[in-house]
């Protein structure tokens, strides 16, 4: 059941990060009696789309947010595709694994763009002193931040850009991991 009401409690969600009260449903609803919300509320608990608390309050419930997910389309060579609802996916899910230590930034500049990552694109990055050769971190070098591919060969550590037009960093003084990359979010 994927209603009017349910895209307004996730947008509602989603803008206070928390759930709406039955008065502030009355209004996002645009309904006169609260009789009406909770008739609504009570098809909404009844679909699993949210939960009452211990105090009674509405909590999301697991399913809540999702995503459908309607199955593939080629990349390729165009082919016929038949919509079809093969599952949800939850976008929390998927790309945040440790939300204590995930947030996101906006990219500033054009260094990784060879990376597919450009200006004004937002980074889901985890919080990590460590990463991987090629893995693209958030560092910090000799006091500055930075966005860029790490680099280890032997004992040695750099930053490199993905972009030509830019040189790879050699720590003059310290070179400190922050957070790795895990998502790229753009908006079209």
């Amino acid at each position: 059941m994927r209603s009017q009401y349910q895209a307004k409690l996730e947008t509602f969600y989603r803008n206070n990060n928390r759930m709406p009260t039955y008065s502030e449903m009355l209004k996002l609803f645009g309904f006169k009696s609260k009789n009406a919300v909770f008739k609504v509320v009570e098809k909404l608990i009844d679909a699993g789309l949210v939960a009452k608390d211990h105090l009674g309050r509405l909590v999301p419930s697991q399913t809540f947010g999702e995503v459908p997910m309607l199955g593939f389309v080629t990349a390729g060579f165009p082919a016929t595709v038949e919509e079809e609802m093969t599952d949800t996916v939850n976008l929390d899910d998927m790309l945040i694994a440790k939300k204590a230590f995930t947030y996101m930034l906006e990219v500033d500049g054009d260094s990784m763009i060879d990376a597919h990552i450009a200006k004004g694109d937002m980074v889901l990055v985890e919080k990590t002193n460590q990463a991987k050769d090629m893995q693209i971190v958030i560092a910090e070098v000799d006091g500055e931040f930075t966005m860029k591919y790490f680099r280890r060969v032997g004992n040695k550590c750099w930053l490199e850009p993905a972009n030509k037009n830019y040189r790879p960093i050699y720590p003059e003084h310290s070179l400190n991991i922050n957070a790795a990359v895990k998502a790229v979010i753009r908006k079209y």
